[in-house]
C-alpha cells in the first residue's frame, strides 16, 4: 500500500501514522484504518456498508459510531463538512475523499520528521482559553442548551486533546458534573494518549456511574434489542429442534407408547422454554456488551447470570401456576432460577473469552471460523453447565418435563423409555446428564450464534 501526501498531511500505512508538517495527528486505529480506506478507493464513494464490512469487520457498531468516526477525522484535518475539501458525505451512500492533489509514494523507510512532544499538562494556551467553550457545550449551558449527544461527545473529545485532568478540574466544579463526567469518560476511548476518568474517585461517584449507563444503553438502544430479538429467536429454533429430536425418538422407541403427535408437543415446550431462556441470558449479555468497556467478560458472566436466573425464575412461577390453576396440579421438580443463572453465566463466560476485547465500545461480531468457534465453544460450556446441573439433581427442560409427565397419569411425554436404552429403568444419572449435555450443547450454540447475527445498517 502506498504513502498518500495530500495539503500539509503525510499518510503512511506502513508505519500507521498521519502526519501534519511534520507532526503526529492522533487517530485511533480504526478512524485510521477508515481514513486509508478512503484514500484508496479516493476515486469513487465508499458505501457504508463497505465501510462498516472492512474497518469493523469484527464488530457490530451503530451508524452513529461512523459517523463520530468521519467527525473525528475531519476535524484531524481541519476539514469542515459544509465546504469539504477532504471528505465529502454523499447522501444517503456513504463518503469519499475529494482533495484532487493526493501523491502516492512507496511508503518504504523511515519518515523524516520526529513528531513533535506533547505541550506539558497544565501549560496555558497562548492563543486564549480553549476550555471553556468546550466544557460550556458540554455541560449544555446557553447558548449550548440545545447541543445534542453527538455535539457534547465531540467537544469531550476535543477537552481530551487539550487536557483531561484540566477538563475534569473544570468540569467538577459545575453543576451537572455527573453526566459531564459520563461523556468524558465514554470518549476517552475514541482519543489515543487521553488521560484516565476515574468514576468512584469523582465528588458524586454514583451518579457518574448512572450516567454512564444511560448513556452507553441509550446509544446502544438499537443494538441491544437487535441482539436480543435474534438470539431469543436462535433459542426458541433449538429448543424447537430438540424437541422434534426427543418427539421421534420417544415415537420410535419400541418401549414407548406415545404416538407421533408427541413430536408436536416436545417441539412446542422446548421452542417456548428455548426462547424465554434465550430471551433472558440474551438480554443481559447484550447489555453488558453495551455497558461494558473494560472487564468485559466479568461483565457478561454477571449479566447473563442475572437475565437467565430472572428468566428461569419467571417460567418456573408461571409453569407451577398454570398447572395448578388448570390441572390441579403442584409440580416443583421443574427447572427455575438456579438452572437460569448456571446456565446464563456459563454462556457468558464462555462467549466473553471467545470473542475478542472491544476497548473501543460496539458489539462483538466474529465472521466464518471466528464465529462458529464462539458457537461452538459457548455451546461446550452450557454442555458442561447442563450436565452439572443434572447430575446435581438440577431440571433442564427434559427432566422438567419427565417430571410434569409423572404427575399425570397416561402421559405419553416421559422419558423413561430412553432411559431404558441407556440401562437405566427412570430417568437416572447417566440418562439425566446426557440429556441436560445435549440440551445445553444446542441452546449454548443457538445463543451465540443469534447473538452475533450483523444486521445491515
Amino acid at each position: 500500500m502506498p504513502r498518500y501526501r495530500f495539503a500539509a498531511f503525510v499518510v503512511s500505512p506502513a508505519h500507521r501514522v498521519v502526519r501534519r508538517d511534520g507532526e503526529d495527528v492522533r487517530l485511533i486505529p480504526r478512524y485510521f484504518d477508515l481514513l486509508v480506506l478512503l484514500l484508496s478507493h479516493r476515486h469513487r464513494a465508499v458505501t457504508r456498508q463497505e465501510i462498516f464490512d472492512r474497518v469493523w469487520s469484527d464488530v457490530v457498531v451503530s451508524d452513529g459510531a461512523l459517523s463520530q468516526a468521519i467527525r473525528t477525522i475531519r476535524r484531524s484535518l481541519g476539514d469542515d463538512p459544509r465546504e469539504p475539501r477532504f471528505v465529502r458525505t454523499v447522501a444517503r451512500h456513504g463518503y469519499q475523499f475529494v482533495c484532487a492533489e493526493v501523491i502516492e509514494e512507496p511508503d518504504e523507510g523511515p519518515l523524516a520528521a520526529r513528531p513533535a512532544a506533547d505541550p506539558p499538562p497544565g501549560v496555558p494556551d497562548p492563543s486564549g482559553d480553549r476550555f471553556t467553550p468546550l466544557v460550556e457545550r458540554l455541560l449544555r449551558y446557553p447558548p449550548h442548551d440545545a447541543a445534542t449527544d453527538e455535539e457534547r461527545h465531540e467537544a469531550a473529545e476535543q477537552l481530551h486533546v487539550l487536557g483531561t485532568a484540566e477538563a475534569l478540574k473544570r468540569v467538577d466544579q459545575l453543576p451537572g458534573h455527573p453526566e459531564a463526567r459520563a461523556f468524558l469518560r465514554d470518549a476517552r476511548w475514541d482519543v489515543p494518549g487521553s488521560g484516565a476518568v476515574a468514576l468512584l474517585g469523582s465528588p458524586r461517584p454514583w451518579a457518574s456511574i448512572a450516567q454512564v449507563i444511560r448513556l452507553r444503553l441509550r446509544r446502544a438502544a438499537r443494538q441491544t434489542s437487535n441482539r436480543w430479538a435474534t438470539a431469543a429467536g436462535a433459542g426458541g429454533a433449538a429448543g424447537l429442534f430438540a424437541g422434534i429430536i426427543g418427539g421421534v425418538a420417544l415415537w420410535l422407541v419400541p418401549a414407548s407408547g406415545a404416538a407421533s403427535d408427541v413430536i408436536v408437543a416436545l417441539a412446542l415446550v422446548g421452542g417456548i422454554a428455548g426462547a424465554i431462556g434465550a430471551a433472558g441470558i440474551g438480554a443481559g449479555l447484550a447489555t453488558a456488551e453495551a455497558l461494558a468497556r473494560s472487564g468485559r467478560a466479568l461483565a457478561l458472566t454477571v449479566c447473563g447470570a442475572a437475565g437467565g436466573a430472572l428468566a428461569g425464575g419467571v417460567a418456573h412461577i408461571l409453569t407451577r401456576a398454570v398447572l395448578a390453576g388448570m390441572f390441579g396440579r403442584d409440580v416443583t421438580s421443574i427447572g427455575g432460577a438456579v438452572e437460569g443463572l448456571v446456565l446464563g453465566a456459563a454462556a457468558g463466560l464462555a462467549y466473553g473469552l471467545s470473542t475478542a476485547p472491544l476497548p473501543g465500545g460496539g458489539l462483538a461480531g466474529p465472521r466464518g471460523g471466528a464465529r462458529a468457534r464462539t458457537a461452538l465453544i459457548t455451546g461446550a460450556a452450557c454442555a458442561a453447565a447442563g450436565m452439572l446441573l443434572t447430575v446435581a439433581d438440577g431440571h433442564l427442560v427434559g427432566s422438567s418435563l419427565d417430571a410434569m409427565a409423572a404427575a399425570f397419569d397416561g402421559s405419553d411425554v416421559g422419558l423413561a423409555p430412553l432411559a431404558r436404552l441407556l440401562g437405566e429403568q427412570e430417568l437416572r444419572p447417566v440418562t439425566r446428564a446426557l440429556i441436560g449435555a445435549f440440551e445445553g450443547l444446542l441452546f449454548g450454540a443457538a445463543l451465540a450464534f443469534g447473538l452475533t447475527h450483523r444486521p445491515r445498517p
